[in-house]
């Protein structure tokens, strides 16, 4: 490790990068580098982000080396705190968990993202997979090139061993903060890194060399996998990222488990094991035609609704908010992220309301509707039910009221007392989602 090539392929000194800065050995080398490729490449736009875990009683401490050592490096330097809840998956899952979503909420949407795992960090990623018996997308371990959301999220440091990256920061004379917490095999990546790989190294000099390249087999086994099944994927999944299930029925229970499993990544959702992947077959696809399945996995449900899959977030209750909205009748922001409505031409046409009547948006009604293009009344659940709209969705519609009076179901439906005469110039409405 005597030059910047890794860096050099990996980037071009247009991009702006933002480093996981942790102070640590590894970090702290990724940082120096980078500092170096900018004074090759004057363009490059560099800057840190440093994630306050609050788990040590030396974190403040950290932050201050942080704050220090990019300062010298004239390194922009962000401290981001977070929560950790070790009852999310243990205190080493969910500390990552929250170190990620730091990054999620800071990263600007043109930067590159690099963290500083090496080859020793990916030995440990292999083993911990076998020990959860994960499959090929687990035993890929981590790959060097990702999106993470719609950021480019880059490892250009998994090529080098741990020794390695001493001997670099031992030539630069770098000093670096050591996490007391490194030394405790309580935690199972400490234990393999003390505790095994040790012992697997000196029996085997290249074991994490050729663990490194096995799990790049994988890796390339699963692209494969992705590529030949796309066009499957794409033909089962809508615009709106549910999936129908019919034409899995007559798959093999392997083409069916892979095909699941890359849905579920199209949504962002934590791998269900191979038994959580069985319950969703049996419990939510194959229950009986009149039920409402619901299975839980991780944070996130599948619900099922006629013959399509749905991969649901937790969200806000909405069914007892009402929202004001009064003249002069500006852009209205709707609560838990559902858009805005606003007075636009190309929405749908409703009569104006009178000045005595109140508008407002609420997200629940009761009773029976006679909607324009139907003959009579029906109740708002049947309305629903034929206009296609799953249960968990009715909620995340905003109705539109004058006073007491439902005029619409904004992108579903116009009530006859919404309907403006000939006589009257419409008013229109747009939910711009």
């Amino acid at each position: 490790m005597s030059d910047l090539a890794h860096l050099e392929r990996s980037l071009t000194a247009e991009q702006p990068v933002l480093l996981a800065y942790s102070g640590g050995l590894d970090s702290t080398v990724l940082l120096h580098q980078l500092v170096q490729l900018r004074q090759q490449w004057p363009t490059l736009r560099l800057r840190a982000l440093h994630v306050h875990h609050g788990l040590s009683p030396l974190a403040d401490g950290w932050v201050a080396h942080c704050r220090r050592q990019c300062a010298e490096w004239q390194v922009p330097l962000e401290v981001v705190k977070v929560t950790v809840d070790a009852r999310q998956g243990g205190i080493e899952s969910a500390a990552r968990t929250a170190r990620y979503q730091a990054l999620a909420q800071h990263i600007d949407p043109k930067e590159t993202l690099l963290t500083a795992q090496h080859r020793d960090d990916q030995s440990e990623t292999l083993l911990l997979a076998l020990k959860r018996g994960s499959g090929p997308t687990g035993l890929a371990a981590m790959s060097p090139v990702q999106m993470r959301g719609d950021n480019l999220h880059l490892r250009p440091l998994l090529d080098f061993s741990r020794q390695q990256l001493e001997a670099w920061a031992a030539r630069y004379r770098l000093s670096w903060i050591e996490d007391e917490s490194n030394q405790d095999t309580r935690y199972d990546r400490n234990f393999l890194r003390l505790e095994i790989l040790p012992l697997l190294n000196e029996r085997w000099p290249h074991f994490s060399a050729a663990a490194a390249r096995s799990a790049a087999l994988c890796g390339e086994q699963e692209q494969l996998l992705d590529e030949l099944l796309a066009e499957s994927l794409d033909a089962l999944i809508a615009e709106d990222g549910s999936l129908g299930f019919t034409p899995l029925l007559s798959m093999s229970p392997v083409r069916r488990a892979a095909l699941l499993r890359r849905w579920i990544a199209r949504q962002n959702g934590a791998m269900p094991s191979r038994e959580g992947l069985e319950r969703l077959w049996q419990e939510v696809v194959l229950s009986r035609e009149d039920a409402t399945p619901c299975l839980r996995l991780g944070t996130a449900e599948v619900r099922r609704f006629r013959d399509r899959l749905w991969w649901l977030r937790p969200s806000e209750p909405l069914a007892d908010r009402q929202i004001d909205w009064a003249a002069p009748w500006l852009p209205l922001t709707l609560p838990a992220e559902l858009g805005q409505l606003a007075v636009d031409d190309a929405g749908i046409s409703l009569r104006q309301p009178r000045s005595s009547e109140t508008v407002s948006v609420r997200f629940q009604a009761r009773g029976s509707f006679h909607i324009v293009g139907r003959a009579g009344s029906r109740p708002l659940k049947k309305l629903w039910q034929e206009a296609g709209i799953p249960p968990w969705r009715r909620e995340r519609i905003p109705l539109l009221f004058y006073g007491e009076q439902l005029i619409a179901a904004l992108g579903v439906f116009v009530t006859h007392e919404g309907m403006p005469s000939s006589a009257e110039t419409a008013w229109r409405i747009r939910w711009q989602q």
